[in-house]
């Protein structure tokens, strides 16, 4: 598969083999266990990182109390240890404080007790301990153990390795004590995933190991580390060629030989056991604290490889992995201890592209001879169990015999070659999904019979109830317009809105056009096609709609025709939606109470002077848009009072000076409903000249009427219309 190189295929493949791993069910494995710098620990000892006398304590337990088989330090120690403070108190004691008498001799006797890191020295001397550092940047801190290999030990041969001219290691007294040292440096993707580590790394001419790799060499007392070359290159897969024809590396030790197996720059993958972390299943976690306190059971670590590291939040050890974006970086060497003491790694072996070849051509022969004769259902129930057996089979060779095999292709072939059966079926299907389509053709708007026609049986003529947005749209002042214009020019006047309007409608947010009634139009959104943000559409669509009657009406005025002015009401709420009418008739349309509600909005939008009034179901539902309230009103048939709104525009659209009209209106209509006829009428007046509403002068009339007519002290702020 390796001859269809591709970027989209790779990262398919890449998500391919984060699942496989994901898949895995982890098993505890006692012979690892993750001594946890946690939370309680810090807690308890302080924050890190620990004066290393805890750290020498730490070392002790493990080594004298627990006699385990090893430990590896996730962590460096790059600096030297001044936090016992001796180093003042000696200072003191040669400058202000020479004169005390005997100070000298005390501070001989504490300075065994105050050299931390010399406790720590002594706590490593003779001991299996690795302590790590990091390989990267161009700066050097600290001194690196003894390499694992040179480059005069290849004799000649050339090796690829990640190279690095810059580390932190640790102190020099500290690392003559220890066993040896690893590399905690990890190798993350271009997508910023570790899904590998590089077990060697070059510094100069020196190749260093990797933490986990020497934490196991000193458990099984291992006396060389060194990289099997293959000699038959031929044999080599790409990856291994790519690392100088390095086949594995070879772990020499009296106890028996591991061979562990590398890909390109001496890298392999990591076997992700479980999502990571104390509860991740895979390795068991102890708290640091507990094992300096000797709390944890002789049992859990007698014998046991140790990986000290922390998951504690904010000490910057959590990797992205393709089990867990929040990923311990101790326990990827703990995979990694654990791959090699059970000489299991994952491995794409030289023959994989043959075996992915015939895969292929399997799932090819039986798609391409079987699709064909069979039906629509069968031909998807056979497509994904072939893609499922294909998936099935990969994943069976990586959990049970660790073979990699990529599977991406496998699966696009088998879904290009479904796709291609059904494109094929649809030229002689076509008909009858066209007479499917047809019968929802005479209800529905034409624009959305495309979308329909993709799920024909999705849809059906059957009344339901659905949370939908109805809009009315209707000409100011018909009457005057038809009066003044000759017939021809009256049909081309209703034509060219009509045209504006509907095409606002379906074109830019996929309204549905229910009917047209004379110079009116009625539409709605959320059926037949669903969709959440009906309600928005709708506010949209009015908005874009008064637009392009100001347009119309630019042009209208230019042919010397009357004005063009349009109100639009809007309302959202539970309508029944279906196929309704007669047997001589019938329509694909809306009816319900909040049918009715948007109906009388749009014939209140004169009586505010606005152009677009909508009710406070749209209102909240949209909450995209800037509004101005209008009033709470009693509509004819309803008891309940209804709050009403202007929409304005997109509200991160509005202008300040806008923002700062409307909270004053705002202000202004709440001095109203408080009967503070005084104060709302100088507010109004101040509105009205800066800015001529007929909404302001509307209820600048109110308080006039209000002033004679008192309402009284039980008002309710409510305006009652008894006309439709």
């Amino acid at each position: 598969m390796n001859a269809l190189p591709s970027e989209t295929l790779d990262r398919m493949e890449t998500s391919v083999a984060d699942l496989r791993m994901r898949l895995e069910k982890p098993e505890l494995d006692p012979r690892v266990v993750i001594v946890d710098i946690d939370s309680k620990s810090l807690t308890e000892v302080g924050r890190f990182p620990w004066s290393r006398n805890h750290v020498a304590e730490l070392v002790r337990q493990l080594t004298d109390k627990y006699q385990v088989s090893a430990i590896g330090f996730d962590v460096s120690f790059p600096e030297p240890d001044t936090s016992s403070g001796f180093d003042v108190l000696a200072q003191l004691a040669q400058q202000e404080l020479k004169q005390v008498p005997g100070l000298d001799k005390q501070l001989q006797r504490l300075q065994p007790a105050m050299d931390y890191d010399g406790l720590l020295a002594g706590a490593l001397k003779g001991q299996p301990v690795v302590l790590g550092y990091n390989l990267s940047g161009t700066e050097t801190k600290g001194v690196l153990p003894e390499p694992a290999f040179t480059e005069e030990d290849l004799n000649g041969r050339e090796l690829t390795a990640i190279e690095t001219s810059g580390y932190e290691a640790n102190i020099p007294r500290l690392q003559a004590a220890a066993a040896t040292a690893g590399s905690f440096s990890v190798v993350t993707d271009p997508d910023g995933v570790v899904r590998s580590t590089a077990l060697l790394q070059k510094v100069g001419k020196g190749y260093y190991t990797t933490l986990s790799l020497a934490t196991v060499a000193v458990a099984i007392n291992a006396y060389a580390i060194k990289p099997l070359f293959e000699e038959t290159v031929d044999t080599l897969s790409d990856s291994q060629k790519a690392s100088g024809g390095v086949e594995k590396i070879a772990m020499f030790s009296k106890e028996g030989n591991r061979l562990i197996p590398v890909g390109e720059a001496l890298t392999t993958t990591v076997q992700f056991r479980g999502k990571g972390g104390p509860n991740g299943g895979a390795f068991r976690y102890v708290s640091a604290v507990d094992v300096m306190k000797g709390k944890v059971p002789q049992d859990v670590l007698e014998g046991a490889i140790v990986l000290v590291g922390t998951t504690a939040p904010g000490l910057n050890d959590l990797r992205a992995t393709p089990v867990n974006a929040e990923y311990p970086g101790v326990e990827i060497h703990a995979n990694i201890v654990k791959s090699i003491l059970d000489d299991q790694f994952k491995v794409r072996p030289s023959e994989a592209f043959v075996q992915e070849m015939a895969m292929a051509l399997v799932v090819g022969l039986v798609l391409t001879l079987a699709l064909p004769a069979l039906s629509p259902l069968w031909s998807v129930v056979l497509s994904v169990a072939v893609m499922g057996a294909a998936a099935f089979a990969n994943f069976y060779m990586y959990s049970h015999f660790d073979v990699v095999l990529k599977v991406a292709v496998i699966l696009l072939l088998g879904a290009a070659l479904f796709v291609l059966n059904v494109a094929w079926g649809y030229f002689f299907e076509v008909r009858r999904g066209r007479a499917l389509v047809s019968r929802f053709g005479e209800y529905v708007a034409p624009e959305l019979v495309a979308e329909m026609a993709e799920d024909p049986e999705k849809y059906n003529m059957d009344g339901e109830s659905r949370e939908l947005t109805v809009m009315f749209v209707d000409v100011r002042g018909f009457t005057t317009i038809s009066e003044g214009l000759t017939p021809k020019q009256l049909r081309e006047y209703i034509n060219l809105y009509l045209t504006a309007m509907s095409e606002d409608i379906r074109d830019y947010y996929r309204g549905t056009l229910d009917k047209y009634i004379g110079d009116a139009v009625m539409a709605f959104w959320g059926a037949p096609v669903a969709f959440p943000d009906h309600a928005f559409r709708g506010v949209a669509t009015a908005l874009k709609m008064q637009e392009s009657a100001h347009k119309l009406n630019d042009d209208f005025i230019k042919r010397g025709w009357p004005e063009l002015k349009i109100g639009i009401g809007l309302n959202s709420g539970p309508m029944h939606v279906g196929d309704m009418g007669s047997a001589i008739r019938r329509a694909y349309t809306v009816m319900g109470d909040a049918v009715n509600l948007g109906s009388r909005l749009e014939g209140i939008t004169k009586v505010y002077g606005v152009g677009i009034c909508v009710g406070e179901v749209t209102r909240h539902a949209a909450t995209e848009f800037a509004y101005r309230e209008l009033d709470l009103v009693k509509v004819k048939g309803k008891n309940e009072p209804v709050a009403i709104f202007e929409p304005v525009c997109l509200d991160k659209d509005l202008p300040e000076a806008d923002r700062a009209e409307i909270a004053r209106w705002h202000e202004a209509l709440a001095l109203v409903r408080k009967q503070q006829w005084d104060a709302a009428q100088a507010m109004l007046e101040e509105l009205h000249a800066a800015h001529p509403r007929g909404l302001y002068a509307l209820y600048l009339e109110r308080i006039a009427i209000y002033r004679e007519h008192p309402p009284g002290d039980d008002w309710d702020g409510v305006t009652k219309f008894e006309t439709k």
